[in-house]
């Protein structure tokens, strides 16, 4: 038998922040595909629409009125997933009374509150097409969000307890508006993914002494092989671990908590990643690539372990396989057995390393 390949040979590879594996089969990746294909999104937008809910000035659809506001905007959700007027959820009155339905039937009530962040007045643009100083900005509105709500917290005035910053792009990632925006929703609980990750996080640090992604940077930064990016604050890389087809995490080389804790280089180093990171997504396969991206910082309130354990970290989750028009289900399988992938995250870091990450595609 000749010697294992990982290019060829399936096997698994374990995520240590969720303690779960990803089942690698690169050999399907020659597979031919006669299956769904997405609309290849190259479609020049105006940088004003009259009929946008988030441009300047319109009118949403609840009524109220945008500002005409020329840099980022921040705004309650309209149509917000948790809400803070409700009343409590009381086990012993709303819950079942049935013994087998109190084990089987758990409820827990949630608060929170939902927000708009709108990147820039200019409907036409995303991340790759703005320039540094403005995705500074987002970040010093990220920020700002983060730490008033952290102070509404600490005085009492709302149960926060997580702030879960995300971006949407892109309608086949579910985006129900194209102007350049992310949303962040405030709870009163840890969420499922993050409150798994602080757990192990907290359990890594038990057990070696060490930070988990930590060790991941200098890990990684040792062998250079799943490296896409690199500046004096952060490395992106394609996880060991990564499910879809061009994952990246974008994790600070600092112990840094959160946004809270960036100076103003860090700020500057982390929009410069983003922009760079973005673009060469858009490179990759000559279209406004999408992808699902999100913040994992420390929480308002948990355990002392889970608080000082937190290390600031991007997950990026693009859906697109081999073109702009095919994309990966997770179907099957995946959803049945566990989480599966076509190609190495060390093949697809070889692809995004080769990719420009300064000029985009609109603009060679």
């Amino acid at each position: 038998m000749a010697n294992f390949d990982f290019t060829d040979h399936s096997h698994r590879r374990f995520n240590p922040l969720t303690r779960s594996y990803v089942l690698c089969s690169p050999h399907r990746a020659k597979r031919p595909w006669l299956g769904a294909r997405e609309a290849s999104n190259v479609k020049l937008l105006e940088s004003y629409d009259p009929k946008c809910f988030l441009c300047p000035g319109n009118t949403r659809a609840t009524g109220a009125q945008n500002p005409k506001y020329v840099s980022t905007y921040v705004f309650p959700n309209d149509y917000s997933a948790v809400k803070l007027d409700q009343p409590d959820y009381n086990e012993n009155e709303d819950g079942p009374k049935d013994p087998l339905a109190k084990r089987l039937l758990v409820t827990q009530g949630v608060k929170g509150k939902c927000f708009v962040v709108c990147f820039s007045p200019n409907h036409a643009v995303t991340l790759p097409l703005m320039s540094v100083p403005e995705i500074v900005k987002v970040v010093d509105t990220w920020t700002k969000l983060y730490t008033d709500l952290k102070a509404e917290h600490s005085a009492g005035k709302a149960p926060y307890k997580y702030l879960q910053i995300f971006e949407n792009k892109g309608a086949a990632m579910g985006c129900s508006n194209p102007h350049p925006h992310s949303q962040a929703w405030a709870l009163d609980t840890i969420p499922t993914e993050v409150d798994t990750e602080l757990k192990n996080l907290t359990k890594y640090k038990e057990t070696y002494h060490s930070d988990l992604l930590g060790d991941y940077v200098k890990l990684e930064m040792q062998e250079k092989k799943r490296i896409v990016l690199e500046n004096d604050s952060f490395i992106v890389v394609v996880p060991y671990w990564a499910l879809w087809p061009f994952e990246t995490m974008v994790i600070s080389k600092e112990h840094l908590h959160s946004l809270q804790e960036f100076n103003d280089n860090q700020k500057n180093d982390l929009a410069s990643i983003l922009k760079k990171l973005t673009i060469k997504y858009d490179n990759l396969f000559d279209t406004f690539f999408p992808y699902s991206a999100g913040i994992h910082q420390a929480p308002y309130f948990g355990t002392e372990d889970e608080v000082e354990n937190s290390w600031f970290h991007m997950h990026f989750y693009p859906p697109l396989l081999r073109s702009a028009t095919v994309k990966k289900f997770c179907v099957g399988f995946e959803m049945l057995g566990e989480a599966q992938r076509d190609l190495t995250s060390e093949q697809a870091a070889d692809r995004l390393q080769k990719l420009d990450g300064d000029v985009h595609f609109l603009n060679k």
